[in-house]
């Protein structure tokens, strides 16, 4: 189900596809599961059900590069998952997300 609405249409970061795997910490499991996109500010991830204002663990094993382990809330669930917003990224995580993304921005 991909809608347009205006949170996408004032959205300040480009996403770009992403494809790979991400890890949830969920009740002292590490579940995996499939990124559909990426930005600066958050990603989608596929089949995963999570409320709207919820917190979820994620880390992020950006290819060839270092992972990412980062705190989201839960934004906009749909039928293929739920789009996730990045919550206090330091430094140097913003600094591997911009390395991964950069080369892949139209």
């Amino acid at each position: 189900m991909h809608s347009t609405s205006a949170a996408s249409d004032t959205r300040y970061h480009p996403r770009v596809e992403a494809g790979f795997m991400v890890k949830v910490l969920r009740n002292d499991r590490t579940l995996l599961y499939r990124t559909r996109d990426l930005s600066m500010a958050g990603v989608f991830v596929e089949d995963l059900r999570v409320l709207p204002g919820q917190l979820v663990a994620l880390v992020l094993p950006l290819p060839h590069d270092c992972d990412v382990r980062v705190e989201a809330t839960a934004r906009r669930l749909t039928d293929e998952g739920v789009a996730l917003e990045f919550n206090d990224l330091d430094w140097d995580d913003m600094f591997a997300l911009a390395r991964f993304l950069y080369p892949r921005l139209p």
